[in-house]
């Protein structure tokens, strides 16, 4: 089963919705621009500097998509698909030098004051943008929301929080025009602010899914009933998922069976899960491990009772993996114990502990697994 770039139609969506925006946001930028820089409102101009900002994000996006979906080659076999993640940390960096440079302008206009002077068409125009970006998030985020893109979904949500942005900046505008009191300097630090924070926020979330991060509980929870489907599976466990794309998504996962089971029935089954799941989720399983679940009475026994044991403990999340070899003697299982407990180490070694003492005639090897 070979890796191939996402849909086509997809990448058109991106880039035309993309383009879209671009337009919206250099027709904003420079309305508000020559707005800002008449009136003299720091605010007006830091708002369109955001607009600016928007706009070079969504040609990031375009480009960032086009290369993500070249076709994979030889020294990139599983795609590009990643680039989108990287194209995402640009945007991000984008932002942080954005609203640091406004930062640092708004500071300056507050130690330095100099009123601004609003006129009729000032705030019209203003008021027009406001309308605008509201429709432009919506169509953007709806979009990214149908095409599984996160870097459309993150500008639509952009797009709607800076509506609030320039409504800030329109109230503080009406505000000057009836009391005198100026706070457009500001109105623009809290802008500034906030697009540092949608800058680091992006940059994390972005980081996070390079780096590798656990998949979505749902999605992972529909892959494992994919596999449960099939008849001969007792038990799915270890699923592994590596994004190497929104729209590329590889695993793993072991399978417990019986032990009755031939490599013939074992290789159709195998390749009847891989199916299914790439059929109906587009996830590549590249591996599918077998656990051998014995099942004669004997055997059964020793693993309630194991189970009964490891999930005393209410840190003890799962045991799988469990088999025993009586000519030599062993007894093999893996144990998953919640992240989210600082003494992992300590209370996996306790289990092995009442293990060894409960099963005295046997070697215990037990492991410590990973918690995905």
């Amino acid at each position: 089963m070979e890796i191939v770039p996402g849909g086509r139609s997809r990448e058109k969506t991106i880039v035309r919705t993309s383009f879209i925006g671009i337009a919206v946001n250099v027709l904003l930028a420079g309305f508000k621009a020559a707005v800002g820089l008449i009136a003299g409102s720091i605010a007006v101009v830091l708002d369109a500097v955001n607009n600016l900002t928007d706009a070079l994000s969504s040609v990031i996006t375009v480009i960032g998509t086009k290369i993500a979906n070249r076709t994979p080659d030889k020294k990139h076999p599983l795609g590009h698909g990643r680039v989108e993640y990287i194209s995402s940390m640009l945007i991000s960096a984008l932002m942080l030098y954005a609203g640091i440079t406004a930062l640092v302008e708004s500071v300056k206009k507050i130690i330095h004051p100099s009123p601004a002077d609003y006129s009729t068409v000032s705030l019209i125009i203003i008021a027009a943008a406001v309308v605008a970006k509201v429709l432009l998030g919506t169509f953007v985020k709806r979009t990214g929301k149908r095409v599984n893109s996160g870097a459309l979904i993150a500008s639509g949500s952009d797009a709607l929080f800076d509506a609030i942005l320039s409504g800030s900046v329109l109230v503080s505008a009406i505000i000057f025009l009836l009391t005198k009191v100026s706070l457009e300097a500001y109105v623009g630090v809290v802008i500034s602010v906030f697009i540092i924070k949608s800058g680091v926020e992006m940059l994390f979330e972005s980081f996070s899914e390079i780096v590798g991060r656990r998949m979505d509980p749902e999605f992972s929870d529909k892959i494992r009933a994919a596999v449960l489907e099939d008849p001969d599976v007792l038990g799915a466990y270890d699923l592994i998922l590596n994004s190497y794309g929104p729209e590329r998504v590889i695993g793993s996962v072991h399978v417990e069976v019986p032990d009755s089971m031939t490599a013939e029935q074992i290789d159709s089954m195998e390749r009847r899960i891989a199916g299914r799941v790439y059929s109906e989720h587009g996830v590549l399983l590249t591996g599918i491990g077998i656990y051998s679940r014995a099942t004669g009475e004997g055997v059964s026994r020793l693993r309630e009772q194991a189970t009964r044991i490891v999930m005393s403990h209410p840190e003890a999340l799962q045991i799988h993996g469990f088999r025993v070899d009586e000519e030599l003697k062993q007894m093999n299982l893996d144990v998953i114990i919640d992240y989210s407990v600082k003494n992992r180490a300590e209370i996996f070694a306790g289990i092995c502990r009442e293990l060894a003492e409960a099963f005295p005639d046997y070697s215990v090897n037990a492991i410590l697994d990973i918690d995905i």
